[in-house]
């Protein structure tokens, strides 16, 4: 579904990654793994079209994106692609289903059909009573909830997930680990997900360790 085909990216002299190649295929979840400065978020980031690489290619279903305008990879990005990162980035002003509203405003559909898929997806989370409570109304555990059904508004082909549990304890921690299963289960949802917790990285199907900014065996 997706394939990396030798991805590299500098910042100035420094090579964060050097000619880095990957398939991640429909319904796997893959956690990528490495220590700081091992360039895990500027893959994800490339891989989800919010940074573009030096050099190499990114595929969707064998459709490039690299040389995509940025009007083009923004529509693309709301359509295809999911996204959760370790501090929820919810709008503090908007109550759960106002939040997990908004990708769908954007992608044109109507208020009316939008509301109705942010409360079946609350529904599906257990949070349907907490659909009208803004984030500072919410616990750390309930916020990242949200944002996964925020990123799995639009149906998208993959949810990229940069440390999603490392701002949680660790109860909402394994709870959040066993819903990413659980939806790929339910949906055959596919996850890309970067992490340092090694019992995430233990339950997906594939780990990728990064070492120096290239894979390591």
């Amino acid at each position: 579904m997706i394939e990396l085909e030798n991805i590299t990216r500098s910042f100035g002299t420094l090579q964060v990654l050097k000619g880095i190649s990957l398939k991640v295929n429909n319904g796997e979840i893959i956690s990528i793994t490495g220590p700081s400065g091992a360039g895990k978020t500027t893959l994800l980031q490339i891989m989800g079209s919010l940074d573009k690489p030096d050099g190499g290619h990114v595929l969707y279903d064998g459709h490039d994106i690299t040389g995509m305008s940025e009007r083009e990879l923004s529509a693309f990005r709301n359509k295809h692609i999911g996204f959760v990162f370790q501090f929820h980035q919810l709008l503090p002003e908007f109550t759960a289903v106002e939040n997990i509203t908004i990708p769908m405003l954007i992608a044109g559909q109507g208020m009316r059909q939008a509301t109705s898929r942010a409360m079946d997806l609350l529904g599906m989370l257990g949070l349907a009573d907490r659909a009208g409570h803004k984030p500072s109304e919410l616990s750390g555990g309930e916020k990242q909830r949200i944002a996964v059904a925020r990123a799995l508004a639009n149906q998208p082909d993959v949810i990229l997930a940069d440390e999603p549990s490392g701002s949680l304890d660790t109860r909402n921690k394994e709870e959040l680990h066993k819903l990413f299963f659980n939806l790929r289960d339910k949906l055959g949802q596919t996850f890309v997900i970067v992490t340092h917790d090694e019992s995430l990285a233990a339950m997906t199907d594939r780990t990728i360790h990064l070492l120096d900014g290239a894979i390591s065996d």
